[in-house]
Parts: structure tokens; sequence; C-alpha cells
């Protein structure tokens, strides 16, 4: 039976190294980026309207579901700051598996904040947009329509922020897979 440590090289080559710290720092940018701007666009989102001689008001603050949408693109954004600087800290000594292991914690839970901000303002951007009959919910982008197409493209900002941080749990799993099991705990 092959050992463990005949299954992965100890040290992968240079260049894979390069490639893979690359696509870590360029893809937390881009995290950085979509999850700022979903934030930003989110956070200016607003429009009054007159209807019937009454101005009324549409603003991301109104919505419970739109504020936690807003904070959770800002705290991934935040953290995908704090991950770029481990990133950069730890680039000198070279990524071992165990902190890729640490970054794909961070990253899975980012992943999923950002999920869940995302379903949730899916959720009440398609209420607000075609309302609900069966509730009684009228679709009000018919009279605010710069609001919900501002909330639309934040929502679609954020769905890319998303796919990024995917593909970087998915890279941070696979690297931190090679960590090597001590004989002591076998």
């Amino acid at each position: 039976m092959a050992s463990t440590e005949s299954k992965f090289p100890q040290n992968p080559p240079p260049k894979t190294q390069k490639i893979v710290l690359g696509a870590q720092i360029g893809l937390r940018i881009l995290v950085i980026g979509t999850a700022l701007a979903a934030t930003w666009v989110m956070l200016t989102c607003r429009q009054s309207t007159e209807i019937i001689g009454m101005t009324f008001d549409a603003r991301y603050s109104y919505s419970s579901t739109f504020k936690f949408f807003a904070f959770a693109n800002a705290v991934a954004c935040s953290f995908a700051l704090l991950s770029l600087l481990f990133v950069f800290f730890f680039c000198r000594q070279g990524l071992n598996p165990s902190n890729y292991y640490y970054l794909f914690l961070h990253d899975l839970f980012m992943t999923l904040l950002v999920l869940a901000g995302c379903a949730a303002a899916t959720a009440e951007g398609f209420i607000g947009r075609y309302g609900n009959s069966h509730a009684g919910w009228t679709p009000i982008c018919d009279n605010f329509g710069k609001f919900c197409n501002q909330m639309t493209t934040s929502v679609i900002l954020s769905y890319l922020s998303l796919s990024f941080l995917l593909t970087l749990t998915i890279t941070s799993a696979s690297k931190s897979r090679q960590i090597q099991v001590s004989n002591s705990l076998i």
C-alpha cells in the first residue's frame, strides 16, 4: 500500500505555486471589488415617486432583508481584504497546506454569508418585482423602476462575488487536502 507521502509531492513545482498564489490574489481582489460595488450600490439605492398626489420613498433601509444583504457584502469585502493581507504575509514563507486549511474555512464562511445575503435579496426582489397575489402584496417595480434596477445590479454584483468566493473555496480545499498526517496520530 502506498503511503500518503508518495501520493502527494512534498514541494510542488515553483511555477504551480506561483500560479495558485496569483489566482488566490487575483480572486481575492475581484471579491473585494464586486462585494464593495454591491454594497455601495445597495447603500445608495433610493427613489421617491409621487402617486395620487402623495410622495412615497423606496430605500434599502426600509427592509431588514436588504440591510442584511448590504451588511453581508460589507463583511465579505472586509474579510476578503484581511485574507489578502494574510496571503501576502505568508507568501514570503510559502503557503503550506495548513495555511490553506485556514483559508478554506475562511472562504467557506464568507461564501455562506454572501450566499445567504444573495438568497434573501433575491427572494425579496422577486416579490418587489412580481408581487404575491396570495398574500396581497402588489409589485412596486412599476412605480420604483430606478430603485428596482439598482437593487438588481447590486444583487448581480453580489452573485459575481459569490462565484469568486466559491472558486476560492474550492481552490483552498484542494490545496489544504495535502496536509500530512503525522505518525503519532495514526
